[in-house]
């Protein structure tokens, strides 16, 4: 590996030379150190994933300008204001993408996260480049993001260190939060994760007229997001007040995935489980009620709950709001879907939600 600082006035030459030859780079951005690859590549995004060695979670890509993200992503009016007003600066905005990269580097829904990123350095090496690079940071699944390179080598195994060609070295960056990532796909741009920028969350909502209705939702909700179960473990986290329909919500659930069997509230006996089997998905839709659970420390020592949360399976929790810290744990392993169901009146509900999802980085 080849260390060289950014004030070198051929480190950008070396590190465009090193890219077109499909070699790994760590570049500084404002966040932390990122890992850049070309995303055009297939054997360069190849490496990259072997390098990060996790392949469930979302690789974005970097650009040096509003024109180019419009080359490589279809910018609709929320994109194209998020991109007015916020960039470049520490934002990763979802878009749907025109594939002309690495299909590995796009979504299941073929959607492309993109960053703009406000540091001298890195907009200099696209420039020139001419083309996006990868946006991932550069440390490996499960360790610290490098903020300089002591601090990189200190994580990364030298198997790992010598799979990269280039540390562009700018020193000691400033220890900042990642980037903020918005989805701006849907109606509504939905907030995937906060960070250095912090963007109100909207929470989309769904007014129900019966039982009916509430259960017909709940199936709308579990198809749409049915796909992520392939790479990680869903919880619909459900907090409402007694008789809401949060047991009404399971029962779609249920119907989403083809159980037949009775779907009854398991407040009593803590858990229900219930396998389910289809020619696209499979795994156990686990159903379970925390309001007769004092000490939400029993998920774990009584029902070993985080054994349960699997890539397949799936979790409906009621009085979610009990267990809100260990949610919190689980977010970066699982798919979480945060509903709140209230009443409007003694036949209506309202039922608000949020997506928190471990797939980007």
């Amino acid at each position: 590996m080849q260390i060289i600082p950014t004030s070198n006035s051929k480190a950008v030459s070396l590190a465009c030379n090193a890219l077109s030859r499909g070699e790994l780079v760590i570049y500084p951005t404002e966040t932390c150190y990122g890992l850049a690859v070309d995303v055009t590549n297939p054997q360069a995004v190849a490496q990259l994933l072997t390098y990060k060695g996790d392949r469930h979670r979302q690789v974005s890509i970097a650009v040096s300008s509003h024109e180019m993200a419009t080359q490589f992503v279809e910018l609709n009016d929320l994109a194209h204001n998020l991109y007015t007003h916020f960039l470049p600066g520490p934002l990763t905005v979802i878009s749907t993408s025109f594939s002309r990269v690495d299909p590995r580097l796009e979504s299941s829904h073929r959607t492309l996260g993109v960053r703009y990123p406000n540091h001298a350095f890195a907009l200099k090496l696209i420039h020139h480049f001419g083309k996006p690079v990868t946006a991932t940071s550069a440390n490996t699944s499960g360790k610290k993001e490098p903020y300089s390179l002591t601090d990189w080598r200190k994580y990364t195994t030298p198997t790992k260190q010598a799979m990269i060609s280039l540390f562009l070295d700018a020193g000691q960056l400033v220890d900042r939060p990642t980037s903020t990532v918005v989805d701006t796909t849907l109606n509504d741009p939905t907030v995937l994760r906060q960070g250095a920028i912090i963007l109100p969350s909207h929470s989309p909502t769904f007014t129900s007229s019966s039982p009916a209705a509430t259960q017909h939702f709940a199936i709308d909700l579990t198809l749409k997001h049915l796909n992520l179960t392939r790479r990680f473990p869903l919880i619909f986290a459900l907090q409402g007040e007694l008789g809401t329909g949060k047991t009404q919500f399971s029962k779609g659930i249920a119907t989403a995935l083809g159980i037949s069997d009775t779907i009854n509230s398991p407040t009593y006996t803590l858990l229900h489980e219930y396998p389910y089997n289809s020619p696209k998905y499979q795994g156990i839709f686990y159903h379970l009620d925390t309001w007769r659970l004092p000490d939400m420390a029993e998920l774990e020592t009584t029902l070993h709950l985080s054994k349960l949360l699997i890539p397949g399976n799936i979790l409906s929790l009621e009085w979610a709001g009990k267990a809100k810290e260990l949610l919190i744990q689980y977010q970066k392993s699982c798919v979480i879907i945060y509903l709140n169901i209230k009443d409007i009146d003694q036949n209506t509900r309202q039922i608000s939600y949020t997506l928190s999802t471990p797939e980007w980085t």
